[in-house]
């Protein structure tokens, strides 16, 4: 990925989207090996409902992983300066996510945009919110 240009962004434009899934379960498992994050919720149906749940669920984490790819597939990984969320409700294996990031503001003095980010359901049930602070060239 090359390091993107500042003048190249303006307020109120989208990135393109990041689609992800529909989420299975392996995706799960795996995520679980990779982030040590071995929570039978996330990785055994049978005590997610036990537990109330009525499944597994993602791990937020992996949802925020989705929306740092989305953030990767369009700039350089040194310009990421800033990334967080919130965590807005839960994933189920079988849904779809929608990652997408926004131009919430340019700063001239330090060539610097702030993006807002979410993460939905192709049915609009939002996962996370969050903002990322983006360094450009």
């Amino acid at each position: 990925m090359n390091r993107v240009k500042y003048e190249n962004f303006q307020v109120d434009q989208e990135l393109e989207p990041l689609k992800v899934g529909p989420i299975q379960h392996m995706d799960l498992v795996r995520y679980a090996g990779a982030s040590g994050d071995f929570n039978p919720i996330h990785t055994d149906p049978e005590f997610a409902k036990k537990v109330g749940l009525g499944g597994t669920i993602a791990h937020g984490m992996y949802v925020m992983a989705q929306v740092g790819r989305l953030l990767t597939n369009h700039f350089h990984l040194h310009q990421i300066k800033k990334f967080g969320v919130k965590f807005k409700g839960m994933t189920r294996p079988g849904e779809t996510i929608i990652c997408t990031g926004k131009v919430k503001k340019k700063n001239d003095e330090t060539k610097t945009i702030i993006l807002t980010l979410q993460a939905a359901s192709e049915t609009g049930d939002v996962k996370l919110t969050g903002e990322a602070e983006i360094a450009c060239d």
